[in-house]
């Protein structure tokens, strides 16, 4: 049964991949351009600057699709800058209908004019804090390294600076290949010693490999992407879509229950797939792995988790059920604690698509007569 846009806005939603430089809105970047003096632009009308960003992501290479990156982190250099991003962001998630969201950043690219990674991590979480008092939504921050800088130490050691105050977790990102995970070992192997969260960006742009290291040389808790997992599992050639053979690390991530952060659109626009309806994610559902549906930039593929969602429930014909379970698997991944994981499932997560059931059953009814 066809899912409405505004039922698929108003159900709770999860997020886990979402990168808060790549998700401003394009008005904030122009008066943040110009209170700056950043004349490099491609243009100051908001319409055509959205239009340029995604234009740009569209063009099948993630390196290319970072390339837009280098005007949101040159808004993004003073704590005003900074805080106003991460409040706006929030306001973006529940005009969404999301109730928890992990953004994560680089404090690397937001020190060109002289801030220090501590004012810059104190900034993005005073306006994810008034946020999270104006709007009512859940967050937590993760910490990037980057796979191409030697600062993965550093960035460590910020990242478990701050888990009191709301940073929640160390990821790695960047363009893969040439930059394997294992590079930076030691700074994984200090995470798990301060018994720290880890997700990382794999299997993206590069194959299994890059899902193997990230899991078992550097000890990922969840896999960014994992689109090339699929490389690990052998297909039926007469029946498309059935899996005759899993390989040992399909399998064990599997049975260890390792959560994927799934991005349709992203992974689309970077050439990652040909199509939403040719993503794994479908197969990868459908043989109980546990999953996740994320935005990853918001700005530069033009979504929003609302248009995630649309887009499984037309691609994989998945209800609301089937929409339930992704928001409680990726509410089950989140890197907060149990407790309040717990709270948020019971509390906010069941009601909310009990909400949406009876009121569907109101209309279908009335519907009927």
């Amino acid at each position: 049964m066809k899912i409405s846009e505004t039922l698929l806005r108003a159900i709770p939603k999860v997020l886990l991949h979402d990168h808060l430089d790549g998700g401003l809105r394009a008005t904030t970047i122009i008066e943040l351009a110009r209170d700056a003096g950043y004349s490099a632009l491609p243009t100051e009308d908001p319409g055509e600057l959205g239009v340029w960003f995604h234009r740009g992501a569209q063009r099948g290479s993630l390196p290319l699709y970072l390339e837009g990156f280098t005007h949101t982190t040159a808004v993004m250099q003073s704590e005003e800058a900074l805080e106003r991003v991460s409040y706006e962001m929030m306001e973006d998630m529940v005009n969404d209908g999301v109730v928890y969201v992990e953004t994560r950043f680089s404090p690397l690219f937001h020190t060109e004019k002289g801030l220090h990674w501590d004012g810059v991590v104190n900034a993005v979480l005073r306006g994810l804090e008034r946020g999270r008092e104006d709007f009512g939504v859940e967050f937590g921050l993760i910490i990037c390294a980057m796979r191409n800088m030697n600062l993965s130490q550093e960035m460590a050691e910020l990242a478990v600076d701050f888990r009191e105050r709301g940073v929640v977790g160390f990821d790695l990102a960047g363009e893969e290949g040439g930059f394997p995970p294992k590079k930076h070992v030691d700074a994984f192997h200090y995470i798990q010693r301060e018994n720290f969260n880890i997700t990382i960006h794999a299997g993206e742009a590069f194959g299994k490999e890059s899902i193997w290291q990230a899991i078992q040389w550097c000890g990922a808790h969840r896999i960014g992407h994992a689109t090339r997992l699929i490389e690990d599992i052998g297909l039926d050639p007469h029946e498309p879509g059935k899996i005759v053979k899993m390989g040992y690390l399909a399998q064990y991530i599997l049975d260890k229950r390792l959560p994927l952060e799934i991005c349709l659109t992203s992974n689309v626009d970077t050439g990652a797939v040909e199509s939403v309806e040719e993503h794994p994610f479908g197969l990868y559902y459908r043989y109980r792995f546990r999953v996740t549906l994320n935005t990853d930039d918001r700005l530069m593929s033009d979504t929003t988790m609302t248009k995630e969602f649309h887009l499984a429930h037309k691609a994989f014909k998945l209800g609301l059920d089937d929409l339930e379970k992704l928001t409680i698997n990726a509410m089950k991944s989140a890197f907060i604690p149990y407790n309040r994981r717990i709270k948020m499932i019971y509390d906010v997560i069941k009601p909310g698509y009990a909400k949406a059931r009876k009121g569907r059953e109101k209309i279908t009814e009335r519907s009927r007569r």
